[in-house]
């Protein structure tokens, strides 16, 4: 039997292109990139600008089943996808989000594909990359000191330090930090006040990043963040602070979508990183713009399962930027149905064909769930080696049964030799012109009522529940002038319910909404629930511990 390579290995041992090839591909002159190093490069907004004429290409979304530990696959999927779609002739540019560097050296792992299905460098998109991370974390951080250091000097917006909403991110899990209490030490430090530390990719910094068409309205969406409010109850903001402009020069580089290549030297922008479970999930607006004038096919991917990221991609994403998607791609494994179904881990190598249809609920739920958008889905099953052709059959009957079709991918183990079936539908579907995107809700909507709309219909939720404050606080919004605003709520990407441990289809469960969070800026609102931390934290057994340089200097570990 053939040795299996780690996907650190796999990467790299891959033949890269310099960028320049790359841009070259996509009609992206050598003036218009400004490279970080000689596989990597930002792609300038005047060029940018400059394809604002040109036709869109085709926008395909891969989504995926509720993750398990089991394994899914989507970011893989999505690179293969890419690739395949290159394979038998389209011009096609896969649209990733930037790993975070929390998950990287906690559970998670990396986000830059797996097999031989990746984009590359895979070591340094999964830790420092370009800065993109940092320029945000700064800019956020600015915005954090500014606060503190406007109260110090005499507060003059007259800032109720209680109801300051404004924290500070780091990209690290930590949970030490998710309540601190900052200025003490007398009278030099400042005003005592408590506050604390979320992960960057929690930031509104972030979300508006990825939300922005350029650096104009990466400014004005700066403004717009409230801070908090005043002893009156009105908002404080950022712009209050004069803090807009100063963050904007902090994130004009990271504005920048990243070009970067799969190991078949096919083109990728990786560029922002929100989550999916506590924020929109989705990379970034000019990215998928970007892609959409350059090429004739963009895969982009949304985090998680779909009744998150899938969600959020349509009510925020393309509601927002205006996006049409084509088609949509639902990553379902045998493995994790087993276990929806009730299988434990250490079983899931046996065939359990009976286990395997209890929980394709889960995966009938979110076909049904992304129809509901108006967006035609295929299945692709993405292939592990325990697979029997009982199970994957009874997986293609099941998607068929739901009017999806079930096609085997395996392109973590040939690259797009191994996803060309999946491409092919996909181009049909696309070319079919079934595709009538609408968004789950309208604008004009309650926002309260909003929130019972996704937890019914796409959670299957018997109730939302919140306490008396998180009402009185969206409706104070709504006086405000943010009631047309969507809805981005933050929960376990394990379950269709806030409970992690419930697998398969749950329904009539209750959704308690226990905090609510207002991102002008971004332009949603947030609401929390379950046991959802915007900072999380490490295992027991960190990744971090298996992360090493090697004797020749390569980094190990990486996953």
């Amino acid at each position: 039997m053939a040795e299996v390579r780690s996907d650190i290995e796999i990467a790299r041992a891959a033949k890269k292109k310099p960028i320049v090839e790359i841009g070259a591909k996509l009609g992206i002159p050598v003036e218009a990139l400004a490279p970080y190093g000689h596989d990597k490069a930002k792609v300038g907004a005047d060029f940018i600008s400059s394809l604002s004429g040109k036709k869109d290409g085709k926008l395909i979304l891969v989504t995926a089943i509720n993750p398990t530990p089991a394994g899914e696959g989507k970011t893989t999927t999505t690179v293969g996808l890419g690739d395949g779609l290159n394979r038998i002739g389209k011009k096609a540019i896969i649209c990733v989000r930037e790993p975070s560097l929390g998950p990287c050296f906690g559970v998670k792992g990396g986000a830059a594909g797996g097999g031989y299905s990746q984009v590359i460098p895979m070591e340094d998109i999964n830790l420092h990359f370009t800065g993109d991370f940092h320029a945000i974390t700064s800019a956020h951080n600015l915005l954090s000191t500014m606060i503190d250091n406007h109260i110090y000097w005499g507060n003059a917006e007259n800032m109720d330090t209680r109801r300051i909403s404004w924290r500070r991110v780091m990209d690290m899990n930590d949970r030490a930090l998710r309540q601190t209490v900052v200025s003490l030490g007398g009278v030099a430090n400042g005003f005592p006040r408590e506050s604390g530390f979320d992960i960057t990719v929690a930031s509104e910094v972030m979300a508006i990043l990825c939300l922005a068409a350029d650096l104009k309205d990466l400014e004005r969406r700066l403004g717009d963040i409230v801070i908090g409010y005043r002893f009156d109850r009105s908002p404080v903001f950022a712009r209050d602070l004069k803090a807009d402009k100063a963050m904007t020069v902090l994130l004009k580089d990271a504005m920048q979508p990243n070009l970067v290549q799969t190991l078949e030297n096919n083109p990728a922008f990786v560029h922002g990183g929100p989550f999916a479970n506590i924020a929109h999930g989705c990379n970034s607006v000019i990215a998928t713009r970007t892609a959409l004038k350059l090429g004739d096919y963009v895969v982009t991917e949304a985090g998680f399962g779909a009744d998150l990221g899938a969600e959020k991609f349509f009510d925020i994403k393309c509601r927002k930027a205006g996006l049409k998607p084509d088609a949509a791609v639902i990553v379902a494994t045998v493995r994790a149905l087993k276990m929806n179904g009730g299988v434990k881990k250490e079983d899931l190598g046996r065939e359990n064909v009976e286990a395997l249809k209890r929980g394709a609920s889960n995966l009938g739920r979110h076909i049904a769930n992304v129809r509901k958008f108006g967006v035609p889905v295929v299945v692709a099953i993405n292939h592990f080696t325990s697979d029997t052709e009982d199970e994957i059959a009874a997986v293609k009957d099941y998607a068929a049964r739901h009017g999806a079709d079930g096609i085997v991918c395996r392109h973590w183990a040939e690259g797009s030799a191994g996803i060309e079936e999946l491409a092919l539908k996909v181009v049909e579907l696309a070319e079919g012109g079934q595709a009538k995107f609408q968004p789950l809700y309208p604008d004009h909507l309650p926002l309260l009522e909003k929130i019972e709309i996704i937890a019914s219909k796409i959670y299957h939720a018997g109730e939302v529940t919140t306490d008396r404050g998180v009402r009185d606080q969206l409706k104070a919004w709504e006086e405000q002038g943010y009631g047309d605003l969507p809805i981005c709520i933050a929960k376990t990407q394990y379950s269709f319910s806030t409970d992690p441990a419930l697998r398969g289809a749950p329904e009539g469960h209750i959704v308690h909404v226990r905090e609510v969070r207002l991102s002008a800026g971004a332009g949603f609102v947030v609401a929390i629930t379950g046991e959802i931390m915007t900072m999380p934290g490490l295992p027991r057994v960190p990744s971090a511990e298996r992360i090493f340089l090697n004797e020749d200097g390569f980094v190990e570990g990486l996953f």
